[in-house]
């Protein structure tokens, strides 16, 4: 049976989605009396045009990325992760945790075990929803977003009750020693005589997620695991039938997927806030499962999303301070860019793919 070519399928209709998502837009940008010319260009200045802007847009972008690949992993063994929120909220319990137990002598060495810390509390946080659909038929959708409530409320209370700096009225923790303060992209850079914004909060977690992009193009198509993972997606009958166990692979694909989501923290709580503070996910959780969507579940895909909604949210904030359009149209526009990769695919995918097989371009 011919299909319609891979590449139009990753590059093609993402491409289209967006456009159409961009034009609507910027229809509502011209509704509100702005010009949505000028609205583009905001963003595009404010996201690319100098190294502040830049740094901005690629420490949301590494957030992005870990979320996106936390679902992405989840998706090729057909469960929808909707808890990443919750996950990368305990993962960052677990970086704190590491980073103010031990008076660090340098960056070095308090990264790696700052990861550990971030992978374990988040795959732990996933392994009870994995367990429940594994062993007991609880939906994933259904415990994973509840558990991203009680991840919340547990650290409220942990941060108000128990790590909270004593004299201080804010719910955070105390700062991290100096020997935890992740290197910024200026740095990094600066031994190189290239001159980067000393503010923008960009730092080397963003190498951290280029790497788990390479792990996960490994793993998933270049493994046994990753192999045993997309055939229990593909179909669990035929998966039972060759061996694999539905419970394993449950579990351990939840695993990944919260351990990738947990990871998030070394970007945001580690890189930097430098201390632990109530709502530092920042809803990067569930844009996590747009980016999956819209990058189809590869890791190129998945880099390029994260990167579009880096630009969404930076060029965002810029024409809230430079054009005074309300913060919230961002948000309608990230709607559409969701609601058209994902719930309206159909609507582009089967005219485009009528139209190839049309035309005999179609692959078997």
């Amino acid at each position: 049976m011919k299909k319609m070519p891979k590449w139009a399928d990753v590059l093609l209709i993402p491409a289209i989605n967006l456009s159409l998502a961009f034009l609507i837009s910027g229809l509502v940008i011209w509704a509100i009396g702005k010009d949505p010319w000028v609205a583009i260009k905001t963003m595009v200045q404010g996201s690319f045009g100098d190294s502040r802007g830049l740094g901005y847009t690629l420490y949301y972008t590494t957030n992005f990325i870990f979320t996106g690949l936390a679902v992405a992993v989840a998706s090729h063994a057909r469960l929808f992760n909707i808890g990443g929120e919750g996950q990368a909220t305990v993962g960052g319990l677990g970086v704190a945790l590491v980073c103010l137990a031990v008076p660090w002598p340098h960056w070095t060495l308090a990264l790696p075990a700052a990861i550990l810390g971030g992978a374990l509390f988040g795959a732990a946080w996933a392994a009870i929803p994995a367990y429940l659909q594994a062993k007991r038929g609880s939906h994933i959708v259904i415990t994973t977003i509840m558990f991203n409530f009680i991840a919340a409320a547990l650290l409220g209370y942990l941060l108000v009750n128990v790590l909270k700096e004593p004299g201080n009225m804010a719910a955070e923790t105390r700062s991290f020693p100096p020997g935890a303060h992740l290197p910024t992209f200026h740095e990094m850079l600066a031994p190189f005589g290239i001159d980067f914004n000393k503010n923008a909060p960009a730092n080397i977690s963003f190498l951290v997620a280029l790497l788990c992009l390479i792990g996960f193009y490994v793993l998933i198509w270049k493994t046994r695991l990753g192999y045993a993972i997309r055939a229990f997606g593909q179909s669990e009958s035929a998966a039972v039938y060759a061996g694999i166990s539905p419970v394993k692979i449950t579990i351990i694909a939840m695993l990944i997927s919260g351990g990738l989501a947990g990871l998030m923290a070394i970007n945001n709580v580690m890189g930097e806030a430098e201390r632990l503070i109530l709502n530092s996910v920042e809803g990067a959780g569930f844009i996590g499962i747009a980016v999956a969507l819209m990058g189809r579940n590869h890791p190129v895909g998945v880099f390029l999303a994260a990167l579009l909604f880096g630009f969404l949210y930076q060029g965002g904030a810029e024409l809230a301070l430079w054009e005074s359009i309300p913060r919230e149209l961002i948000v309608v526009i990230q709607g559409l860019v969701i609601l058209l990769t994902g719930a309206l695919d159909n609507m582009v995918r089967a005219p485009l793919e009528k139209l190839f097989l049309s035309f005999g371009k179609g692959e078997a």
